[in-house]
């Protein structure tokens, strides 16, 4: 089973907003703020490595982004990924979620032939959700997105897509696209011994020009959609005490309270 593993390198989305400023539309972190591979990307990664462990196979993780990104493809490696590849090209820079979708589907055919392609349900910086549609629509995929539970039968893969009421079972045949969410596996620690063969790897960088892929569908260039601004909002919290000498009265008080402000 060949299994393809998307991950994004992100900002420690654990960090606090404090030490994050916006400056124009760009969302900057403060220094000595760390990377790490986006969360969903981690249970991706977890499940790729427990498919391949039960049914064979090959696991590769591929990354979209500045050099900085091969410590988070290295993490990959030490986990327990076979192979790791960064798309980095001055072309690639700004990419939206369609500019994104546009590099790692043309990385994923040149790989050659696959069973199932895994990423997070959504990148823990934008939380946009759409980088693994556009990969499954530029493939002609089918795909399951979000998923808490994925299986091989030996013929199809048996997933659970969540709903907000529950979940529901879907048999997909390979090759096909399935977007993780965090119940689907608790991710492992990598080894000492995966830390460390993972040091010495070299991953190779594909460009633009190795993928086929013409500079205008990708990064700033390519872009399908602006951001016209990026902002704090700003919550006021505001308390009011009802008062009254019985508990009546002010359950009373309360009710009326809250048809004045159309809540009843």
């Amino acid at each position: 089973m060949n299994i393809v593993v998307c991950i994004k390198y992100v900002p420690d989305w654990e960090a606090p907003a404090s030490q994050f400023r916006i400056e124009d539309t760009r969302l900057v972190p403060a220094p000595g703020i760390g990377y790490r591979i986006s969360d969903t990307d981690d249970e991706a990664i977890e499940a790729a490595l427990r498919l391949k462990e039960k049914h064979g196979g090959r696991v590769t993780a591929i990354s979209l982004g500045p050099s900085a990104a091969r410590d988070g493809l290295k993490h990959a490696l030490a986990m327990g990924c076979d192979q790791a590849i960064l798309l980095e090209d001055p072309a690639f820079e700004e990419s939206d979620a369609a500019g994104t979708a546009v590099a790692l589907a043309a990385a994923i055919r040149k790989l050659g032939e696959f069973d199932l392609i895994l990423t997070g349900r959504q990148a823990a910086d934008w939380d946009q959700g759409q980088v693994h549609a556009g990969i499954a629509e530029l493939l002609g995929l089918p795909a399951v997105i979000p998923a808490k539970y994925i299986e091989w039968t030996g013929s199809e893969f048996i997933v659970h897509r969540i709903y907000e009421e529950g979940y529901e079972e879907v048999a997909v045949k390979p090759p096909c696209i399935v977007a993780c969410s965090n119940e689907i596996a608790e991710p492992r620690y990598p080894t000492l011994r995966g830390i460390m063969a993972a040091s010495r790897a070299q991953i190779p960088v594909w460009t633009a020009a190795d993928l086929g892929v013409d500079p205008s569908q990708a990064g700033r260039a390519g872009r399908r959609t602006r951001v016209l601004r990026l902002y704090t909002p700003q919550v006021e919290a505001r308390c009011e005490f009802i008062e009254g000498d019985t508990p009546e009265e002010i359950a009373a008080k309360l009710v009326q309270r809250l048809r004045e402000e159309k809540l009843l």
